[in-house]
């Protein structure tokens, strides 16, 4: 939340930060950086394509098992850097360059990558004093490392798959001694000692005194009133990729923007630095909440990744090329391809820290994602109840309030699990508090809650309130756990509590203790159904430059600079890690954030922030959530119904039918908007909603297997197209319908007053079913479907069997032990797969005893089939199956069931209008050995 409110902060607070807040619905752009704005940006951007001043000393080579290094000097200022080369296993190569010999450590970032990521041996082929040729093993993939200039290119055959400097954009400005202190005696010997070389640290100051007049920025920058002191100097780093054949590229949120990226020429580059911004506008590069440098490029041929690895802010340019003709020398004897093949062309600009890029070789979407998650890990398995509907707003008043609302979803019978309560149920906004007036008995209350068996989640923001009678502030204090200002005092600032200290989540004991607060001896008045929500993560600081913390405080030895768009993922981190300790290691957390980085979907949920009850709010929900799932989140939704204004009633409708088809779904709302509970509209339209989560609902076995696979596997629960059509190059764009999986395909209704939407429906030779008509359609043709405010655009595969639950009830939990319905979608060859996964829903005895229910699923040969996808694993469920649809079928003369050696006739009836066969009370477990036969 990023609205001022003389309700949330005090008057005295309001005056403090009005400033930074400009007017009612709009962002204030002058509040946030441009590249031009960026002296670093702006710097780096000024450089242009050609002859790199880099080159590659091949004699410095040095070859072993798991890397190579080669030395690369910049002829202008004789400094010398270090890359190294790893070969790792999955298909992935990855690049570093630091400084040979840096005057102090530059900061290369922890705590993203679950491991080291394991090697393979490189090769040399050939080198000559051109360049050396490496093996990458696979498939005739060889790494090409030219000398003069540096440059790097990836090929596989004949093919070019990736190149690095092939722009001649490397640009690593080295640390270095402020010209007016490399007069001091003990400063010139500092430098000698380090660099080992007088007369190289001599020439860097003239150059560095040169620049000094030239440019400012280098040693201090100003933005608006706030001035950023940079004892480090300047410290950038940059480098370029080229993607022949590639047109299409993704990734890198989070932004308000399509799916797939625009070029940058002309405009600003896409930037990635976590903030908190007031409603955002969409379709703009401007940076966002969260960040994850992580970019897939996807052409009919392969699906490939570059992931840069760099906490620190970071500007990415993309502009589309045609591949020239490029000799690499003779040693190679290559020119790569004609000159009319499409090429995109990336260029990754970070304030601080190193190189270090992980480029993932595909080559198919699947290989990417798998690679990626190898390297940190996948989206974390959420509780069953947290994929039901969740009821939020800014803020419910007291108990009365919440007990009333959850009243009201029983009275309108509407399913929900989750009630939220924003930061007014806090003591004055002392977060694990509550307030004594308003939420005097909190346990009575979730008890309320828990006998009905739904949950309750309260915000806990990393922002602490300065007050000596704050427990959790003299804790931290005590401890010396904030972080600290450039002097060294602890850092604080303006946010919802008044002035407010930030702890330094980055270091291990300050996490270890914010986990420790979620004990239930702790934080007085939890119990196990209530979760947490981690808001203003970025972190954001309303005095602040730019709305968050200024870059030269100190986290110990590190800058903030370096570490800010990781802060968000420590926050939610050592949140989820209390959560889960507190059931002594037993029970799943649920962590909603607002910031986040790469490796954040370890930790559970993420939510696009403060977005607007308008139309193009809807639309851009759908590709912001696309963009973060391939890139390993997939735990994503938008507020529905839009946190400011007040949506119209077809809006809100459109909203919940969109939002209930998205993995996270919540409806919020900003304190100042009307009330909004799905009942306040007439029963018409209440009838609408509650439809909608009833489809939710009832699909639930389905998306929680889903978050099973994603766990596992990294497969996007919600995807585009093209994962499952790779080479179908009219996929490549759509971000107005996605996939579920790979066997439900969704087009919201996003457009208002629509009467109909074209879908495309992707496959030739497939086709697709619309799950409440059961009509059949073929695939690979644009489809017009008339729509009226009632309808939802859903399809299921041809080939494909949804396990659901139709019974629905007040919660995930209360439908537990309910049965199953299987919808077998036939293929045209009459053949069908799909799984079914059940365990308790909320412990990880899934993975420390094994208990879970894991079936696959097969209709083949007119029989239907159960069988045991983890014959070791032991879990027993109540539930039954209690109907079988298979559509596409032609009438059976009979259908049998064979279970445990006896063979028992089925009940069935058969729609010869729509070929639909509908099976009754077969009866079989779901975790059964079983066979369907029709005769």
């Amino acid at each position: 939340m990023a609205v001022i409110s003389i309700g949330r902060m005090g008057l005295l607070s309001v005056v403090c930060v009005s400033l930074f807040f400009s007017s009612a619905f709009a962002v204030d752009r002058g509040n946030f950086k441009t590249c031009d704005q960026s002296a670093f940006c702006k710097r780096q951007r000024a450089l242009k394509p050609g002859q790199s001043p880099y080159r590659a000393l091949l004699e410095t080579l040095e070859l072993s098992d798991s890397r190579l290094t080669l030395q690369l000097i910049n002829d202008n200022n004789k400094v010398h850097l270090l890359l190294e080369l790893y070969r790792l296993q999955g298909n992935m190569t990855r690049v570093k360059i630091n400084e040979l010999k840096p005057l102090k450590p530059r900061f290369e970032v922890p705590d993203v990558l679950i491991a080291e990521p394991p090697t393979e041996p490189l090769s040399v082929l050939s080198k000559d004093d051109n360049g050396v040729v490496l093996s990458l093993g696979a498939e005739s993939q060889r790494l090409i490392v030219s000398a003069r200039p540096f440059r790097l290119d990836i090929m596989e055959g004949p093919e070019v798959l990736l190149s690095l400097n092939s722009r001649g954009l490397l640009a690593f400005e080295h640390l270095r001694l402020r010209k007016d202190t490399q007069a001091q005696p003990d400063g010139a010997e500092v430098k000698e000692s380090v660099d080992g070389d007088q007369q190289q640290a001599e020439g860097e100051k003239d150059e560095d005194g040169e620049r000094d007049k030239e440019e400012d920025g280098l040693w201090e920058e100003t933005f608006k009133s706030h001035t950023d002191t940079k004892p480090n100097g300047p410290t950038s780093i940059s480098l370029d990729f080229s993607l022949p054949g590639v047109e299409h590229v993704y990734g890198i949120p989070e932004h308000a923007d399509n799916l797939k990226l625009k070029t940058t020429d002309g405009g600003d580059p896409y930037r990635l630095y976590n903030l908190d911004v007031f409603q955002y506008e969409l379709y703009n590069p401007m940076a966002l909440y969260g960040s994850i440098p992580v970019m897939l490029a996807h052409n009919t041929q392969r699906t490939m990744g570059i992931f840069w690895l760099n906490a620190a802010e970071t500007w990415v340019d993309i502009s589309s090329n045609t591949a020239g003709k490029t000799v690499f020398g003779k040693m190679l004897d290559f020119v790569q391809g004609s000159s009319e093949t499409p090429q995109t062309d990336v260029r990754w600009i970070s304030e601080s820290g190193i190189i270090d890029v992980f480029i993932m070789l595909g080559p198919k979407p699947s290989d990417v994602f798998s690679q990626y998650a190898s390297l940190t890990g996948t989206q974390s398995f959420p509780p069953l109840a947290s994929l039901g509907y969740h009821q939020c707003r800014w803020n419910y008043n007291d108990q009365e309030d919440v007990k009333s609302v959850d009243q009201g979803f029983d009275q309108h019978d509407i399913p929900y699990d989750f009630i939220w309560l924003d930061i007014e149920h806090a003591d004055g906004k002392r977060y694990f508090t509550w307030d004594p007036h308003k939420f005097a008995q909190p346990k009575e209350m979730l008890q309320g809650l828990m006998e009905k068996r739904r949950k309750m989640v309260a915000i806990v923001d990393p922002h602490i309130k300065v007050d000596s009678g704050y427990k959790i502030h003299n804790e931290i204090t005590s401890k010396d756990f904030y972080v600290k200002n450039k002097d060294g005092r602890n850092y604080e600032g303006w946010c919802w509590p008044g002035n407010s200290g930030y702890p330094d989540f980055t270091n291990p004991e300050m996490r270890a203790w914010w986990a420790s607060m979620f004990a239930y001896d702790q934080y007085e008045g939890s119990m196990e159904n209530l979760f947490t929500w981690n808001d203003m993560n970025e972190p954001s600081v309303f005095n602040g430059p730019e709305v968050t913390m200024h870059k030269d405080a100190l986290h110990g030895k590190w800058e903030h600079r370096e570490i800010h768009n990781i802060y968000g993922l420590y926050v939610q981190r050592a949140t989820a890690e209390g959560q889960i300790q507190r059931s002594g290691g037993v029970e799943r957390a649920f962590v909603l954030t607002r910031a986040f980085f790469a490796g954040s979907q370890r930790y559970g949920a993420v939510w696009t922030g403060d977005n607007a009850a308008e139309w193009d709010h809807l639309k851009i929900s759908i590709p912001m959530c696309l963009s973060l799932g391939l890139v390993g989140f997939s735990f994503c939704g938008a507020d529905v119904g839009g946190f400011f204004k007040n949506p119209s009633t077809e809006l809100l409708v459109r909203w919940y039918q969109t939002g209930a088809y998205q993995p996270f779904f919540r409806a919020h709302a900003h304190l100042d908007t009307t009330r909004r509970e799905p009942w306040l509209f007439g029963p018409e339209n209440t009838a609408l909603m509650r439809e909608a989560i009833r489809q939710r609902y009832a699909l639930l076995p389905y998306w929680y297997q889903l978050f099973y696979q994603a766990h596992k596997t990294g497969m996007p629960v919600m995807r585009p197209l093209w994962v499952d059509y790779p080479k179908d190059t009219a996929t490549f764009t759509i971000d107005d319908e996605f996939l579920i999986g790979s066997d439900l395909l969704a087009h919201p209704v996003t457009e208002e007053g629509s009467r109909g939407v074209t879908a495309y429906l992707p496959g030739a030779g497939e086709v697709w079913y619309d799950v409440h008509t059961f009509q059949k359609h073929n695939g690979a043709q644009n489809l017009y479907i008339p729509v009226t405010l009632s309808s939802i655009p859903v399809f299921q595969r041809g080939g494909s069997i949804i396990p659901r639950k139709d019974r629905v009830r007040r919660s995930s939990a209360c439908m537990e032990n309910d049965p199953y319905t299987l919808y077998v979608a036939l293929s045209p060859k009459k053949f069908a797969k799909g799984e079914l996964y059940i365990d308790d829903g909320h412990s990880f005895n899934y993975d420390t005893k094994k208990e879970l229910i894991h079936r696959s699923l097969t209709f083949a040969n007119n029989a239907l089939t159960s069988s045991n996808l983890c014959p070791d694993c032991n879990f027993s469920t109540s539930s039954w199956i209690e109907k079988v649809l298979i559509l596409g079928a032609s009438k059976p003369s009979k259908v049998v069931l064979k279970l445990d050696g006896k063979e028992t006739p089925v009940e069935f009836e058969f729609d010869a209008s729509m070929s639909v066969l509908t099976l009754r009370k077969p009866g079989m477990n779901a975790g059964a050995d079983w066979t369907l036969l029709l005769q």
